[in-house]
């Protein structure tokens, strides 16, 4: 039964601080560097211009993001994957430590780069930023057979002392990230062997799990089933699709549709749940992130699907307020938008 009870989420949310939250998979670093446009200079090397950066801003970003969300929370965050022996690594365990993540299920390899999302800030005349051209650091090859196993035996660990697990996979090329092909297969044995609630979110290969709960967005949805053609935006477009991919996979899965809120595919249909009304400027970057640690603090709260989704637009509501920064919410607030609603 999906029916929603503004009252006992409200109650569940005083248990966060008691839950355990596994974030599996792609950890990335989030680093803005600025600079003023006037200090630029010729290189005397080279007769290039040599762009003169005065400070920089870092912050954990795709695993990382859920990670912060869950910890303004209040909840218990394992972080489980694999990054870089390198420079960005020690600044994104340093992001990730300095909210209380437990870091130490995040694998360091030799053989691998931390993906890192540079991103150049350059100063206008009226002292606000613009972003250039993003700097993007990634792997391009897959993980050592070495590095799988270990992702693989620190997943397992996770998984036994967590509630609920969040799978995360942000690139869109296969076997770029930490979700390969073989570490997916042997994430979903145990995952099911588990008994827990498990929630995946895939940019690109979401119909490939098939023993978990999954969530996408609209757009990415109909890409799969149509190719692209057809309306993300029409109701009765994206629950068709939804149907089709529900087929596929047999668990729970979670549809999310911007303003438009989230539907919600189980054995009992589908459930649309509306969106929270904002008014104002939005930032809608990081709104996927929050709207997954939404849907995982509900579920290892006990709360019914439709709950934990009604949640989870709640959660993403205040944070795409939160303009210029990729924002967190945390319980009284989300308790005051909840009020809202009853």
């Amino acid at each position: 039964m999906n029916e929603v009870k503004i009252g006992r989420i409200i109650e569940r949310l005083q248990q966060v601080p008691e839950i355990t939250v596994a974030v599996f998979g792609d950890f990335c670093l989030d680093k803005y560097i600025y600079s003023y446009p006037e200090r630029d200079e010729l290189s005397v090397e080279t007769d290039l211009v040599a762009r003169q950066f005065h400070r920089k801003k870092t912050a954990a970003g795709a695993g990382g993001t859920i990670t912060n969300n869950l910890r303004a929370l209040g909840a218990n965050v394992i972080c489980v994957g694999a990054i870089g022996k390198d420079g960005e690594g020690w600044e994104l365990l340093r992001e990730l430590e300095k909210i209380g993540a437990d870091t130490t299920l995040l694998y360091q390899a030799e053989d691998l780069c931390t993906p890192t999302y540079m991103k150049p800030m350059i100063r206008r005349a009226d002292g606000s930023y613009e972003e250039a051209g993003r700097l993007d650091f990634r792997n391009f090859t897959s993980l050592s057979k070495a590095t799988e196993d270990q992702v693989v035996e620190n997943i397992k660990i996770a998984l036994e002392k967590a509630d609920v697990c969040l799978a995360i996979d942000q690139f869109f090329q296969r076997n770029t990230g930490i979700i390969t092909d073989g570490v997916r297969e042997r994430f979903m044995e145990l995952a099911k062997a588990s008994g827990k609630p498990v929630l995946a979110d895939s940019r690109a290969l979401i119909h490939e799990f098939d023993r978990t709960m999954i969530k996408c967005n609209n757009i990415e949805l109909i890409k799969y089933f149509n190719g692209g053609e057809g309306d993300p935006e029409d109701l009765q477009t994206v629950a068709e699709c939804g149907k089709r991919l529900y087929a596929k996979n047999g668990n729970p899965m979670f549809i999310t549709r911007g303003s438009r809120g989230m539907l919600v595919f189980d054995e009992n249909g589908v459930t649309e749940v509306p969106a929270f009304r904002v008014e104002g400027p939005v930032d809608i970057c990081g709104a996927g992130d929050a709207s997954s640690a939404g849907i995982g603090t509900g579920c290892a709260l006990g709360l019914n699907l439709a709950e934990a989704a009604t949640l989870a637009c709640c959660i993403s509501s205040i944070t795409i307020l939160q303009i210029g920064d990729t924002g967190t919410a945390t319980v009284p607030e989300v308790i005051e938008r909840l009020k809202t609603r009853e």
